[in-house]
């Protein structure tokens, strides 16, 4: 009886060691720091109204325990049940889409975005969409059935089925309208149809659509809001006149100008502590580490981006079939460009979206889906392992 309770213990720790902790580490630091900023952002704001300043922290830091225990979930899945419940979890992504544009949704800042669950919780269903396309993508193009050749190209049919299931989810986001994640959904589709082995004129195909509705966004036939036309004309040219639009970007810039090489210090940031920087618990979290952490903070920041970046990539180039290969890239690219992205909105160098920083910006629905992300890498590089251990 002892011996087996050592020989289960021995399995366990086995186990853990086989996990890719560089991953799990980066990204946990990364959920960490976020939480203190977003402390640091809003703690004035509670103290003016009498309440405790770490309120958010504490709400951010379960936010973190919940999306790790997802993340652990899913990684624990069987990689075959994985891929068989693929359509489940897509068909649910549309069914949370649909509910957002049902009168269960709720508006904040002009986007029906959002389900009220009650007691004052919401959820983003467009976050877990993220989740949901990668993984269907993947089945989608992983799926030989045609010739039973694993590696075989992708036939033209099976690329235009891909974007059909992509299609519908992008509709019901734009109907909210939510263009940040859909340009990030857009460049995660071209990212997988291009490692899938796709014929080169599918890749050009979809650039060249990405850029003509770029086009079409900032035509005089432009289907956008007059909020996001207005976000993207600061973005061309500041001084256009819509001060009030560009005042959260160009207050951003100052803030992390301000920091210089060290910062100011946590809780000491003049423009965060001044709450001259809007949303900066959520979208300018990075403005925040700029003017209080320094350049060396940011730098911090953007080398455990970075590592979870490139762990992702090894799992990637290490996995044991098509399925795995294409759900890893996936995840990464997702990661790298809602990271350029929301960064880039804070300096300047691209436009307002409202994308939050993964793994550190305040909310409940990206930080799950963030670790759902990296319960899939982590999936992937068990399902390597075994293969391994098996051959």
């Amino acid at each position: 009886m002892m011996s087996s309770f050592f020989t289960r213990r021995g399995r366990r720790f086995s186990g853990l060691a086989q996990l890719d902790w560089v991953l799990i580490t980066s990204a946990f630091l990364l959920s960490v720091i976020g939480a203190f900023l977003v402390w640091s952002a809003t703690r004035q704001s509670f103290i003016d109204q009498g309440l405790n300043s770490a309120t958010y922290f504490w709400k951010q830091l379960v936010n973190i325990v919940i999306g790790v225990g997802l993340g652990f979930i899913l990684s624990r899945f069987d990689h075959r049940m994985l891929r068989a419940y693929t359509p489940i979890i897509y068909g649910l992504s549309l069914v949370g889409l649909l509910a957002v544009i049902s009168p269960l949704g709720v508006t904040v800042h002009g986007a029906q975005n959002w389900i009220a669950l009650g007691s004052g919780f919401t959820v983003q269903p467009s976050e877990f969409t993220k989740v949901a396309l990668v993984t269907a993508m993947a089945f989608l193009l992983a799926d030989k059935g045609h010739s039973g050749d694993t590696e075989s190209k992708p036939t033209d049919k099976e690329i235009f089925f891909v974007l059909g299931v992509v299609a519908v989810p992008v509709l019901l986001i734009l109907l909210e309208p939510d263009l940040g994640t859909v340009i990030i959904i857009g460049v995660t589709s071209v990212s997988v149809v291009a490692i899938s082995g796709a014929s080169r004129k599918w890749v050009l195909g979809m650039i060249a659509a990405v850029v003509s509705a770029g086009a079409l966004a900032i035509s005089p036939l432009s289907p956008l809001k007059d909020y996001q036309l207005a976000r993207i004309t600061c973005f061309v040219n500041p001084s256009a006149g819509v001060r009030d639009t560009c005042f959260q970007q160009i207050q951003s810039r100052i803030a992390v100008g301000a920091g210089g090489i060290t910062g100011q210090g946590l809780f000491h940031g003049q423009q965060t502590q001044g709450r001259f920087v809007s949303f900066n618990y959520t979208d300018s979290v990075i403005s925040v580490a700029g003017e209080e952490l320094g350049l060396i903070g940011c730098l911090l920041i953007l080398a455990l981006l970075t590592a979870v970046m490139w762990r992702g990539l090894v799992i990637a180039r290490r996995a044991p079939d098509l399925f795995s290969r294409l759900v890893a890239v996936g995840v990464v690219c997702w990661f790298a460009f809602q990271s350029f992205e929301n960064i880039g909105m804070n300096l300047g160098i691209m436009p307002i979206t409202g994308v939050p920083l993964p793994f550190m910006s305040y909310g409940g629905s990206s930080m799950f889906a963030c670790w759902l992300g990296i319960g899939l890498l982590v999936n992937v590089h068990g399902a390597t392992r075994a293969s391994i251990l098996r051959a």
